[in-house]
């Protein structure tokens, strides 16, 4: 029997959702809460959901086994232990909470109730990245490191003509390092671990408080990684993964549809050229599995918080604020 899966939030990273549900044939969407009717019912009619909740409780009281946590950053953590305490099990949007603390409390919580936590960090399941770190020996010693995601948010013309939509409102735990950066970051994690050296890090912040885009320098013992993003320019760079005996091109952290291999002195390979339409069945296929198994306290949580120690360290360096 297919999981109840049910949606808070309506943007268009729960419309993805939703068509990677249909995809995997596990699920099925049976309910979405929003503030307003009107909003719920279009989202509902657009992808066949059959409740449509304005009551959180109501919506939470319902007979679901997962709840998807879409909501602003700063409701993550709120939501999803709320829906664990209601005894449902929570895939949460990335970033996972906007603070380690949040997320610790979160973890307590999936323990506490036995339910089934697990951050919707599409590149973390996505085999493309597994391919990468099986090519990595072929580099020999990693030296540098450079993952970058830069990607003009279709808000930002409209902030710039002063009109501060959602995507740029620092007060609902928005920042680039938030919404963009954390691709990075969570993927540097997955690939090669803590950093061994002091972090250092610099943004670039807007006029309302809202930070535009940023660096990082994540020092490890024997290569340099650095961490580039940004929500208000785009950038063709892609990542790069430099060895002694040659590099990995990767061209979207996020979505990773071309992965090249390029040895010294010798010709370019593809390892791969294309991918699935929607990567987000990979996390979904991944929690269906963990539920399945009743592991709780599961691997994927250790690079989540992780990372929410180097964005509070950004943040702490950087002077970004949220309420």
């Amino acid at each position: 029997m297919a999981y109840r899966i049910g949606i808070i939030g309506t943007n268009f990273v729960s419309d993805w959702l939703c068509e990677a549900v249909a995809e995997t044939g596990l699920f099925v969407s049976a309910a979405v809460y929003s503030r307003t009717e009107e909003k719920g019912r279009a989202f509902a009619d657009k992808h066949g959901i059959p409740q449509v909740f304005t009551d959180l409780e109501a919506f939470l009281s319902s007979d679901l086994d997962i709840v998807y946590v879409a909501s602003p950053n700063s409701l993550h953590c709120q939501h999803a232990v709320a829906a664990m305490q209601h005894g449902k099990h929570v895939l949460c949007e990335k970033p996972i909470a906007t603070t380690a603390a949040e997320l610790e409390l979160m973890k307590k919580t999936a323990a506490e109730h036995q339910r089934v936590l697990l951050e919707a960090m599409r590149p973390a399941f996505d085999p493309a990245i597994q391919l990468v770190k099986d090519s990595l020996p072929a580099l020999g010693q990693i030296r540098r490191v450079c993952l970058e995601y830069c990607q003009y948010s279709s808000r930002y013309d409209k902030f710039k003509n002063g009109e501060i939509m959602n995507a740029f409102n620092p007060a609902l735990g928005n920042a680039a390092i938030m919404d963009i950066g954390v691709y990075a970051v969570h993927v540097c994690l997955q690939l090669f671990g803590k950093p061994t050296g002091e972090i250092i890090s610099k943004s670039v912040i807007l006029q309302n408080g809202m930070e535009g885009m940023g660096t990082i320098f994540l020092p490890y013992s024997d290569f340099q990684a650095e961490v580039v993003y940004a929500k208000i320019i785009d950038s063709v760079n892609g990542s790069c993964i430099i060895g002694e005996n040659g590099t990995i091109l990767i061209d979207k952290i996020s979505v990773p549809g071309s992965i090249k291999l390029q040895l010294r002195g010798k010709e370019l390979v593809e390892l791969l050229t294309s991918t699935v339409s929607n990567n987000m069945i990979y996390e979904l296929n991944a929690l269906a599995d963990l539920i399945a198994r009743g592991d709780i306290e599961h691997r994927y949580m250790e690079v989540s918080t992780m990372e929410m120690e180097i964005l509070d360290t950004v943040r702490k360096q950087n002077n970004i604020k949220f309420k």
